[in-house]
């Protein structure tokens, strides 16, 4: 497949900035039918050597970094891992914050019964925790700029649902008025700062909202 859905940000010899459009899987899926996605086009065309470091659900666009050699990927991870990247997103939320910013600090799992969704658990979830602050407020929506803590799986979408304002176009957990809202999920990572693999300098990445 083309690299028509990943636009390449930056690019040096130690790790690619590309920014990935929604309805792309971030890596192959198990069904064959779900082969396609980011690393596999990215490897198809011009960069074989081209391996993932961090994830976006497929519903989700927005900055990612890919690394270009073995140690770039491991320093990279490590990275992720330690929480010295900062990520941020734009989401388009269901109704008005009363509050300008806040955190949201609530432990997740994934549930099984309703996969692939994910639920707050205080017994057996783990510990999430997420940044919010309020950019602009309409009449029936807000957009917001979320940091997240920590990383885990559908955390933003679990945790903005948690307080009453579910992402616009969420088919997992938008009710019916937020999910007709928009045709997609409005939920868009839009910087990325991280430090390069190899000179260690502070780096900084962005990508506006396509919302």
């Amino acid at each position: 497949m083309p690299l028509s859905s990943i636009k390449i940000i930056h690019q040096d010899p130690d790790f690619l900035i590309v920014n990935k459009s929604p309805y792309l899987l971030s890596v192959p899926g198990r069904a064959e039918d779900n082969k396609d996605c980011l690393i596999t086009r990215l490897q198809q065309n011009g960069y074989p050597e081209a391996l993932i470091v961090h994830r976006l659900d497929w519903e989700t666009s927005g900055i990612m970094v890919i690394a270009r050699n073995k140690d770039s990927h491991r320093e990279l991870s490590r990275q992720f891992q330690n929480r010295e990247t900062t990520k941020t997103y734009i989401a388009l939320c269901w109704g008005i914050p009363s509050l300008d910013s806040g955190y949201i600090d609530l432990p997740l799992r994934y549930d099984p019964v309703n996969k692939p969704r994910h639920i707050v658990d205080y017994q057996h979830g783990r510990n999430a925790l997420t940044f919010w602050q309020v950019i602009q407020r309409y009449d029936y929506y807000s957009r917001l700029e979320l940091t997240p803590i920590t990383g885990r799986s559908h955390q933003l979408r679990v945790h903005l649902l948690s307080i009453g304002h579910p992402i616009l176009g969420d088919k997992l957990y938008a009710h019916e008025a937020a999910l007709d809202a928009q045709h997609r999920l409005c939920l868009h990572a839009t910087g990325l700062s991280i430090n390069h693999p190899i000179t260690h300098q502070r780096l900084f990445f962005e990508s506006t909202a396509p919302f």
